[in-house]
């Protein structure tokens, strides 16, 4: 409970500056109706029309609240106007794009651990790559992979990974090299491979780092997931509600679907942690 109480806190904080913002951001709406109307508003009058405007600037967290109660409880889920159908579309590529990424990383981690070269040639280029803007990158993924035939799942899986393959090789390389050299010696002195001392020492050594990573990575996916879909002009995907909210000015739509957005990337966060927990656990490095 003594856990519990600071949260709490902090959400009614959130909460209480939320609805605050909401009713100045979207009072200049209700007086200016006012005005023209001739009417004089009292406060609570002010307070209850900004609390329930069709398109304000700013939401109130119980029309958020409503609209995601609307499009994921109340709607079919084959509904094209179902959060969970796009949720679920979004979700396809960033698990295909965090494949891609995932084994991309560890395939360059393993290749700058074991080669001199690829350490200074390769990783230099990685680190490049992601000071690129992200949204520069997409469309130009969109543009080339259609113009050889490959569109849908595939160019926002690409973009994904892009995003999703860099905190890899980070982690990945820095548990590759976590081994104490005293470790190193002792393999060495017992004539073990290379491919010996990768499987039985390095690889379990660089568990937590790559798990600590793949919670950076799997978000960073979900993220380059929604960017590729804006440029594409979807019509499926949370990126999809994004842009249709922004082109009709439903912001109560945009703001659905970024709860969305960040209640997925939290499952997903949540799903590689138990994962990494059975890992560890397995291999006695439960923390």
């Amino acid at each position: 409970m003594r856990h519990v109480i600071p949260v709490l806190v902090v959400v009614a904080a959130l909460l209480t500056v939320w609805y605050a913002g909401a009713v100045w951001m979207n009072s200049a709406w209700t007086l200016d109706q006012a005005a023209r109307e001739g009417r004089e508003l009292t406060v609570i009058d002010i307070v209850n029309d900004t609390m329930m405007q069709e398109r304000p600037k700013l939401p109130a967290p119980h029309q958020v609240g409503t609209e995601l109660w609307k499009t994921v409880v109340g709607t079919r889920v084959s509904s094209k106007r179902s959060l969970v159908w796009h949720g679920w579309i979004t979700l396809s590529a960033t698990a295909v794009g965090f494949a891609i990424g995932t084994g991309a990383g560890m395939a360059l981690a393993a290749g700058i651990v074991h080669s001199r070269a690829m350490d200074l040639s390769v990783m230099p280029w990685a680190v490049a790559s992601q000071t690129i803007p992200i949204l520069a990158i997409a469309p130009m993924v969109i543009v080339v992979l259609a113009s050889v035939g490959v569109t849908g799942l595939l160019p926002k899986a690409v973009i994904a990974g892009w995003l999703s393959f860099f905190p890899v090789v980070v982690g990945m390389v820095k548990g590759l090299r976590a081994p104490d050299p005293i470790q190193m010696d002792q393999m060495k002195t017992w004539n073990a491979s290379r491919a010996q001392v990768f499987w039985k020492l390095r690889l379990p050594a660089s568990m937590p780092y790559l798990f600590a990573s793949l919670k950076v990575s799997v978000a960073a996916a979900l993220v380059g997931t929604i960017v590729g879909e804006l440029p594409a002009g979807a019509t499926s995907g949370l990126g999809a509600r994004l842009l249709s909210g922004s082109y009709y000015g439903q912001t109560v739509q945009i703001w659905a679907a970024l709860f969305a957005a960040a209640i997925l990337a939290a499952a997903l966060v949540a799903i590689v942690a138990l994962i990494e927990r059975i890992v560890l656990g397995r291999m006695g490095m439960a923390r």
